[in-house]
């Protein structure tokens, strides 16, 4: 009695720390989810011109990163004092305003932030203290990322889903999550079902269906959790997104045919399937009498 007493306080104190965790990153991720994209775009811009105009010097662009210029209220412009940027305690102090002129600071900050440190707290919970734990937790944090850049711009940046494809693989070298063949099948198949999907509606439709980045994240989930992760993954998606996607259009009143991002949609249940697919798909094998 006394050893479980023990791991439930160890499992407790795991989760919280990592809950915590979950909110200085959050706040982060609030940054990098508003100035990557912006970043990228003054990128994109900065090589156009170099390459429309090559004997033309052009002009130096003011320092944007994510680090400077330092954070700011979007409204009066003035600069956020230390104590006025702590995770959701900030936000509740100040009672949803800026401290200086007493505009509105968007919910989204807070929900963010405490989404990451719930779903930070559910990895922790899931997975105990392990390489896998920080694996999951550097995974999630990216999946975030993802979606709401998605969701904002409908562009999932290869500067975030790239290097982490890489790292899946890297990582299940080692078999972290699953055996490295099953990885490099995973990152395979992820990326040449959606991309047979795209150029079959595209053939028939004459349009696109979905963007290019939508192949690579999948991709990235297979890499992830190898091939056996991807049909519940596309099941999920698709079946969410179907679902969410008629909500969303209903209520902003726009035609069936406006384009909506299919990227958080993806990752949502890619990391449903990466801590809970086994059960999943078990549950559904035994219900079915299979």
């Amino acid at each position: 009695m006394e050893i479980l007493a023990y791991l439930d306080t160890y499992n407790l104190l795991l989760v919280t720390l990592c809950g915590l965790l979950g909110l200085v990153v959050g706040s982060f991720l609030n940054v990098l989810v508003h100035r990557l994209p912006r970043m990228l775009e003054r990128d994109w811009r900065q090589q156009a011109l170099e390459f429309l105009y090559p004997e033309q010097e052009q002009p130096a662009q003011d320092t944007y990163n994510l680090v400077l210029p330092h954070s700011h209220c979007p409204h009066c412009n003035s600069k956020i004092k230390a104590w006025q940027n702590i995770p959701l305690l900030s936000y509740v102090l100040l009672g949803g305003r800026c401290g200086n002129c007493r505009e509105r600071i968007s919910l989204r900050y807070p929900l963010v932030e405490a989404l990451t440190a719930a779903l930070s707290m559910l990895v922790a919970w899931q997975l105990g203290l392990g390489w896998p734990l920080l694996a999951m937790l550097l995974l999630t944090w990216t999946l975030i990322s993802l979606s709401l850049i998605d969701a904002d711009t409908q562009l999932l940046p290869d500067v975030l889903v790239l290097p982490m494809l890489w790292l899946g693989l890297l990582l299940n070298a080692q078999a972290l999550f699953t055996d490295l063949s099953s990885a490099v099948w995973g990152a395979a198949f992820g990326y040449l079902s959606l991309w047979s999907v795209y150029w079959a509606f595209k053939l028939l439709t004459g349009k696109e269906g979905m963007g290019h980045g939508d192949f690579k994240l999948l991709a990235m989930i297979g890499a992830w959790g190898g091939w056996q992760v991807l049909p519940l993954t596309i099941l999920l998606s698709s079946l969410v997104g179907a679902i969410l996607g008629i909500i969303i259009l209903k209520a902003r009143g726009q035609s069936n045919s406006t384009p909506l991002p299919f990227g958080p949609y993806i990752a949502i249940a890619g990391w449903v399937a990466l801590l809970w697919g086994d059960v999943i798909t078990r549950s559904y094998l035994q219900f079915a009498g299979f």
